[in-house]
């Protein structure tokens, strides 16, 4: 066993019986490089990562690329999902080399930490053009010993480059609603017209753009795409559930892992275009895919596991796939591979009842059981709106052990966030998202309970996330905090896609209660953002789907309600009904809150306040009247 064996992450777990001398990230790999003059080999993956698996079963299992790696290197594993902060800077540096990037990342550093080669999955031999990764360690070891020159030049063009993505300096232009149409035009513009979605192949989901276009009433690209995504493949017809993406550009074949994430934004998407639509078809999907939530990623004490892995037994989608000898009507079935399908189609219940239970009987992936702050927010989001919204007790209850979890095992003695649990062990700060997201979900689940600590817990994280990581001179906000490790740089991650990056869900979530709390200085860091990000959102409206629903939020007429008495009052659901993705909540009584002073019951019954700017109308009483 190497220095893994003590790590929380099950992807440094899953590398500590290889032969390579890995490190984890920290000052005792650091040292040794710096010490020994030696480069640093940095691998960066995750533990639902398929060709993270592939690599480590080729490479870093042989004896003979281990023997050569512990040689010439100090080698170090992180799992990106621990150290984000990690993970941009240096796939920053990657993608600046070559232009893409992905996992595996395989990066090369000087003993400071500074990139100066890097690159992706390398094969154990040639082919396809990549050379052998055996290759690749012998000449950059060469290059250290007998180039240094040319290394010490490449580490600084490339730190250059990663400094620079983070000094983007804000738009003078103006933040006006045309904005906002010239969004929706590129992404009709850029939709792919028969299969829906943005890109061929692979195709990825982007809820974001797809809460954008509902926001706006663009239908048509939202239920294209939701029906697609759903026939079967990418999404679980049996045990509900997205899987991270296809490889095709008909969301039939997908690389079958599932993510927390995924999953915690697609349960709200299919939920708003119910809400919008009519379309029983996506409560149906918003409750399946919560429900695989709950049945298989729900962790004892409340908390949500990260994802499963694409693999099973060393089998890509074996858990997922289908030989016809096994009782499904060949009209339901799509090649895969090693003569296994895909189910897709329509499935009577009981037959979808019975395959489900005959897949249960089958081995099923790992699972990462770590829990993540920031993908654990967005469930919260997911499941507090829903169990209100489709009056599922149950969920709440969930979803109030969530906010629990989140503010008792994931959180430090000082109330500040931390990253990732596991088992009784939490690892490292909380980063930008984790603080963004975490207050996003409290905010819905103030309003699904009308518990007002919910609500203040939400204000007080997203301050504190104002004051650990704003950029003052530039506007915006450090995806690490001001406390946090002193990397190359530090980066603020801006785009939105397959997930709300932070600078976009804190925007999001200060405009909320600037509203409610009538905080202009909470709308002025929101605007910072906004003003980071305008260029971009004409040039590529579908990395910047969040960052555009922010913007319909602060350009929209300011409408808040306060409701007073039982959330599940009457009035208050009448109140409520509907999407109002615009509308921002209070409910009390409470003081404290802005929005909700001098406000109670109406002669003892629940009261709804709606109000434009803390200018309210006459208390209701009555839900016909809304």
């Amino acid at each position: 066993m190497n220095r893994l064996a003590g790590e929380t992450s099950p992807y440094l777990l899953q590398h500590a019986g290889n032969p390579v001398d890995w490190y984890p990230w920290g000052e005792e790999a650091l040292a040794r490089a710096r010490d020994e003059d030696r480069p640093i080999l940095l691998s960066i993956g995750y533990a639902a990562c398929h060709w993270c698996h592939v690599m480590e079963h080729e490479s870093f299992e042989d004896d003979a690329t281990a023997a050569l790696m512990n040689e010439r290197f100090v080698n170090i594993k992180v799992d990106r999902e621990e150290r984000p902060d990690l993970d941009a800077v240096y796939m920053e540096a990657v993608v600046a080399l070559s232009g893409q990037g992905g996992w595996p990342m395989t990066v090369f550093l000087t003993p400071a930490g500074e990139p100066f080669y890097g690159g992706t999955y390398y094969p154990p031999e040639e082919r396809h053009g990549l050379p052998s990764f055996r290759q690749v360690l012998t000449a950059i070891g060469d290059a250290w010993r007998d180039r240094r020159d040319d290394v010490a030049r490449s580490a600084a063009q490339l730190v250059e480059a990663v400094r620079h993505s983070s000094s983007l300096r804000p738009s003078l232009e103006p933040l006006s609603s045309e904005l906002l149409g010239a969004a929706v035009r590129g992404l009709r513009r850029q939709l792919e017209p028969v299969y829906g979605g943005w890109g061929r192949a692979p195709k990825f989901p982007n809820a974001p753009a797809l809460e954008f276009l509902l926001r706006r009433g663009e239908l048509e690209p939202v239920v294209k795409t939701l029906d697609e995504m759903a026939r079967g493949g990418m999404y679980d017809l049996l045990g509900g559930g997205f899987h991270r993406y296809s490889v095709d550009e008909r969301w039939l074949v997908p690389h079958f892992e599932k993510m927390l994430y995924d999953n915690a934004q697609l349960a709200p998407a299919y939920l708003h275009a119910w809400l919008v639509t009519g379309n029983e078809r996506y409560r149906e999907i918003a409750e399946e895919t919560l429900e695989y939530l709950l049945r298989e990623l729900l962790l004892p004490e409340g908390g949500f596991a990260s994802a499963q892995d694409a693999d099973t037994e060393g089998v890509e989608g074996l858990t997922f796939t289908w030989t016809p000898e096994e009782g499904v009507p060949a009209e339901l079935l799509e090649p895969f591979e090693h003569g296994r399908f895909i189910l897709r189609g329509e499935l009577e219940p009981e037959l979808a009842q019975r395959l489900f239970e005959q897949r249960e009987l089958r081995p099923k992936p790992l699972r990462d059981d770590k829990a993540i702050a920031s993908w654990n927010g967005l469930a919260l989001a997911a499941l507090a709106e829903a169990g209100w919204r489709l009056e599922r007790p149950d969920w709440v209850d969930a979803a109030r052990r969530l906010g629990a979890f989140l503010l008792g095992p994931l959180s430090d003695g000082e109330g500040r966030l931390l990253r990732s649990y596991r088992e009784g062990r939490t690892s490292g700060t909380g980063y930008l998202d984790d603080y963004a997201n975490v207050a996003h979900g409290l905010l819905e689940l103030h309003v699904a309970t009308g518990e007002l600590r919910w609500l203040e817990e939400a204000n007080r994280l997203a301050r504190l996330g104002v004051e650990l990581f704003a950029d003052e001179e530039h506007g915006g906000f450090f995806l690490s905090p001001a406390h946090g490790e002193r990397l190359v740089a530090r980066t603020k991650e801006l785009d939105d896609h397959p997930l709300p990056s932070g600078n976009s869900m804190l925007a999001h979530v200060l405009l909320r209660l600037s509203r409610i709390y009538g905080d202009d200085e909470l709308e002025r860091q929101a605007v910072g953002v906004l003003r980071l990000v305008r260029p971009a959102l004409e040039r590529a409206p579908a990395a910047f789907g969040w960052a555009l629903c922010a913007l319909d939020l602060w350009l929209s007429p300011p409408r808040e309600l306060a409701i007073v008495g039982p959330v599940d009052s009457a009035v208050a659901r009448a109140a409520l009904s509907g999407w109002q993705p615009n509308t921002v909540v209070a409910v009390g009584p409470g003081s404290g809150v802005p929005l909700l002073e001098g406000k109670g019951l109406v002669d003892g019954k629940p009261a709804v306040y709606i109000c434009e700017r803390f200018v309210c109308q006459a208390p209701v009483t009555d839900p016909a009247l809304l």
